[in-house]
């Protein structure tokens, strides 16, 4: 059974393919052994996400675990993962629209036992090794933006690096922001530091507030995404990863996969093209 179906992981791969920088040959020789298909290897780190296994577990006669992480880290260095979620936002924005008047902005807590730079001790799992994601989505729930921290920071001082995630919107995108936004936050931001920062940057604040019971609100849909990330992709449900880099760029991988599988299931019912599912997905 395949870890993403093929009508999502086909598109994704014809783009990432297209973003793999071109590879010299140095060797003095050129009598090294044939370079192991790029196919291959993104089959392979899909594999890891999805199922959350060890490299040396998804590793065979095909492709080893050591390859698989010299290519992840290659691809990483350049850029590819962050390219491939932009050109991802940009299609849907183009087809669908990007809905950025209305954020919501919201940490998620997951284990990360084997420690490393974005670890610390989580409040939620005494005292155990956890990281935080502080998750940015616009108001359908698209993942927009993400900041990765370790488990012990509290949401609020996180706030302004995950907005600041918006600027990519502004250089080079051609998806462009509106002149007003409105964030949507729970009662963890309800303080006078966030409503500071967020008339500085010119956004205005829909905030719960402490001491009352819970008031979802428009918020729910950065709650289901955190769901999406967590119940679609093992590898982001305990984080194994020391490297804050390559936790981005599996988050990266991630949206990439969200965003595709929502823009294929809103564009079913408006567009044809060639490989269009039988069946709305």
């Amino acid at each position: 059974m395949p870890a993403v179906p093929s009508w999502i992981i086909e598109p994704i791969w014809d783009q990432f393919q297209a973003l793999i920088p071109p590879i010299a040959d140095t060797h003095p020789l050129g009598c090294h052994n044939p370079r192991i298909r790029d196919r291959i290897v993104f089959d392979k780190l899909v594999q890891v996400l999805v199922f959350g296994a060890a490299y040396a577990k998804i590793a065979d006669s095909t492709c080893s675990a050591t390859t698989i992480r010299t290519r992840r880290d290659e691809w990483i260095t350049a850029g590819v993962f962050d390219q491939l979620e932009q050109l991802c936002l940009t299609a849907y924005d183009r087809v669908v629209g990007l809905d950025l008047e209305n954020v919501t902005v919201d940490g998620c807590l997951v284990k990360a036992p084997c420690g490393g730079e974005a670890a610390g001790k989580s409040p939620v799992e005494r005292g155990k090794l956890g990281t935080k994601r502080s998750a940015m989505t616009d108001a359908s729930g698209i993942p927009i933006g993400c900041v990765i921290a370790p488990a012990n920071r509290n949401d609020s001082p996180l706030l302004r690096p995950t907005l600041e995630r918006l600027g990519r919107f502004d250089q080079g995108m051609g998806v462009g922001l509106p002149d007003r936004i409105t964030v949507h936050l729970d009662a963890g931001y309800d303080s006078a530091k966030t409503r500071d920062l967020l008339d500085e940057l010119g956004c205005t604040g829909v905030i719960s507030q402490k001491g009352f019971p819970l008031q979802a609100g428009a918020r729910w849909v950065v709650e289901r995404t955190h769901s999406w990330h967590t119940r679609g992709f093992k590898k982001l449900q305990t984080c194994t990863e020391r490297r804050t880099r390559v936790i981005a760029a599996f988050i990266a991988l991630a949206n990439a996969i969200i965003i595709i599988r929502r823009l294929i299931r809103i564009a079913w019912t408006t567009h044809r093209w060639d490989t269009r599912p039988s069946k709305r997905p």
